[in-house]
């Protein structure tokens, strides 16, 4: 994901893009017309990273002239990299969906520390939005992205994509060659119609078809540069891409797959997946690339898969001291301690205080592209966010989301990001009471979008017959509208909940000042830790 746009690059900015690395987890779930319940494909991603600006990137569609020229700019760190040839056709791009309803997401897996630093100019963030400006389809996409980084080289680490379109959802998993190469090996699937699968910056893909170009795509040299470097010598049948580009590890397992295992128990609890592998326990049954869900998933189902802190689950962040009195489900920074040499780990779960953006993307093959594809786009974290639909057509973005109205650098009331931040850094501190108040206005907005959302593409279309353009503009307007409603709301009930817990109080339904006192459990605890010192004596 995006650290810094090229414009706020600062000297700071830069030492930590370096280390960027130990900062970009991310989450997405990829969701086919035959698991969705009324024949959407959905893919999500939450943009997770402790110095990213939630902000919805647009870029406008046109024809170029012969000769143009494409800068490449890193997404991470907003360095020129170099430039290649522009498309006489570019496609407009709402975020991370295009207007033919092509969208991708992606987490960063690293892979091998043998083949950082690859030789050449195409980042895995300029990857994608290439790919949105220049293809239709996800197979298209998954193909042009190839060619990209056999071209031009590619200039990042492990990367899985999610790449899908109103059809077909894909999996895509590659790797750079290390430095002084060119190019990237690399591996796609087709998921198959009716299951659903997620990826959360560990190598998923295994052994794969050779010889079924319908559901699987790969570089030529995926296996025989493994061969080559000494890391496979079975039969090319038996190749595993992530065993041999990222082979995974116990804090890989625990603080990725777990967020996959995460997702499929709660998508298909029937399956009753063992948690072993994603606890770390490396010699266990790996997790299913993809599994068919319990019950199909229509989009508010999308979006509470990606609200998640291991409720009921071994890893409930809710449970252990470090969620204090008001079980706060997030820990800070860092996530791994030692404590009499033994390492620890907080757990990572897919909502994280961290998150800049994230998305659910909804396409629909029956309506035509500028109504059936939806980006619903919230900043912040995904547990406490609102996800406003943007339409994949639409002619500028909402002010409050738009990028380059505001920046990390500077808190900003006109701002969505600051606005979300607001709230939830406020909530954190009496979390189990607060959250309450947040979630009933996050679904009071939710319900309202998706409820409008018929009657809305109803009129859409009708205006669509007559002209796309007036549609569009319709539609422009409606995003823009969802967009104030959400930002309007959102500061009073920052307001509300100032009024409502102020200095430790909370107030009731008449708006009386009461003291509750702590959770019982919580009072052992501060007895159990400093009980001689506070005890009063008899």
């Amino acid at each position: 994901m995006k650290f810094f746009p090229s414009h706020t690059l600062t000297a700071a900015a830069v030492v930590i893009a370096a280390s960027s690395q130990a900062l970009i987890p991310c989450t997405n779930l990829l969701v086919t017309k035959g698991a969705s319940r009324d024949g959407s494909t959905f893919i999500t991603y939450t943009a997770d990273s402790h110095v990213l600006f939630g902000e919805l990137y647009f870029r406008a569609g046109g024809k170029h002239l012969p000769g143009s020229m494409r800068d490449i700019i890193e997404w991470d760190s907003g360095k020129f990299l170099g430039r290649i040839p522009e498309a006489f056709i570019t496609y407009k791009r709402v975020g991370n969906i295009n207007e033919y309803q092509l969208s991708i997401g992606e987490t960063t897996f690293g892979g091998r520390r043998e083949l950082d630093k690859p030789n050449g100019i195409i980042d895995y963030g300029s990857l994608m939005y290439i790919a949105l400006e220049r293809c239709k389809t996800a197979r298209e996409a998954v193909q042009l992205m190839g060619k990209l980084v056999e071209d031009y080289g590619y200039a990042s680490s492990g990367e899985s994509f999610s790449i899908a379109d109103p059809n077909e959802v894909w999996i895509m998993e590659m790797i750079g060659k290390g430095e002084g190469e060119k190019g990237a090996v690399w591996v796609a699937l087709k998921i198959p119609d009716g299951y659903i699968t997620a990826h959360a910056n560990q190598a998923r893909i295994r052994q794969f078809p050779l010889n079924d170009s319908q559901n699987c795509l790969y570089s030529k040299d995926v296996i025989s540069f493994a061969r080559g470097k000494g890391w496979f010598n079975g039969n090319d049948k038996d190749f595993s891409f992530c065993e041999t580009y990222a082979p995974w590890d116990a804090a890989g397992l625990r603080s990725c797959e777990a967020r996959v295992w995460s997702i499929f128990n709660r998508a298909a609890p029937s399956l009753k997946i063992p948690v072993d592998f994603a606890m770390g326990n490396v010699k266990a049954e790996p997790l299913p690339v993809w599994v068919k869900p319990d019950q199909k998933i229509g989009l508010r189902d999308a979006m509470e898969l990606m609200r998640d802190h291991y409720q009921g689950t071994p890893m409930d962040m809710t449970k252990d001291i470090g969620a204090g009195p008001f079980a706060l489900p997030y820990r800070w920074r860092p996530m791994r301690f030692e404590v009499d040499g033994q390492t620890y780990v907080h757990e990572r779960a897919i909502s994280t205080q961290q998150t800049g953006w994230s998305m659910v993307s909804q396409m629909r093959s029956w309506l035509p592209n500028p109504i059936g594809g939806v980006l619903w786009f919230g900043v912040d974290d995904s547990y406490s966010t609102v996800y406003v639909p943007m339409y994949c057509a639409i002619d500028e973005p909402p002010r409050a989301y738009a990028e380059g109205n505001g920046s990390f650098a500077e808190f900003s009331w006109d701002s969505a990001f600051w606005v979300f931040n607001f709230v939830t850094n406020y909530a954190y501190s009496r979390y189990s009471d607060m959250i309450q108040d947040v979630r009933k206005v996050q679904q009071e907005l939710e319900g309202r979008f998706e409820g409008d959302q018929e009657g809305i593409e109803k009129s859409a279309l009708n205006l669509y017959q007559q002209s796309a353009s007036s549609a569009i503009t319709f539609l422009t307007n409606y995003s823009n509208q969802c967009s104030e409603r959400t930002m309007v709301r959102w500061r009073r009930l920052g307001e509300h909940l100032i009024w409502k817990y102020l200095d430790g109080n909370v107030r009731d339904e008449r708006g009386n000042v009461t003291h509750p006192k702590y959770p019982d459990a919580w009072y052992k605890r501060i007895v159990q830790d400093h009980g001689d010192t506070i005890r009063l004596p008899k």
